[in-house]
């Protein structure tokens, strides 16, 4: 999605003044979204998904773009997986831990993907002006599922205290 939207759409605001790559909220949901693929399917599982939305990437996008897509992607992806996994298992669904291990990870990604997809796609010199508002999208994308999460995990508690009383 970040890629089809990317090439559609190039450049669009994230609010602060600042633009990004239209990709950008979707590439930002896409490393929250890691986090609960890798609680549901395991790391197999978010390997194999990694590996199958780069090669749908190609599918969809123009191939330079798809191609430094799939390198920021899987080095993200990687990087948010090493400082995900190791806090995740301290944490439960929607606790303050759990929203920590979601952002640190998310951070870390951000980082990486933003970094690697905008040398690979437009080089160097454009990583420093455009970092800024890459950043901000992915947040955007981060507070999203936090608050996602956040409302669901009251839900399931809600749910089991009242399944519990009756």
């Amino acid at each position: 999605m970040a890629n089809y939207l990317t090439t559609r759409l190039g450049f669009v605001p994230v609010g602060f003044g600042l633009s990004a790559t239209a990709g950008t909220f979707a590439a930002g949901a896409a490393l929250a979204l890691r986090d609960v693929t890798q609680d549901s399917l395991g790391r197999r599982g978010v390997l194999a998904v990694v590996v199958a939305g780069a090669g749908l990437s190609f599918l969809l996008a123009d191939p330079f773009i798809a191609l430094a897509s799939a390198a920021a992607f899987l080095l993200s992806e990687l990087a948010d997986f090493a400082v995900y996994t190791p806090l995740r298992r301290r944490s439960r669904l929607g606790d303050r831990r759990w929203a920590a291990a979601v952002i640190a990870s998310n951070v870390v990604g951000a980082v990486v993907d933003t970094v690697v997809f905008l040398t690979v796609a437009f080089g160097a010199a454009a990583v420093l002006p455009a970092t800024p508002g890459q950043l901000v999208g992915k947040a955007w994308a981060t507070v999203a599922f936090l608050a996602v999460g956040w409302a669901v995990s009251r839900a399931v508690l809600r749910e089991s205290v009242h399944a519990e009383r009756a």
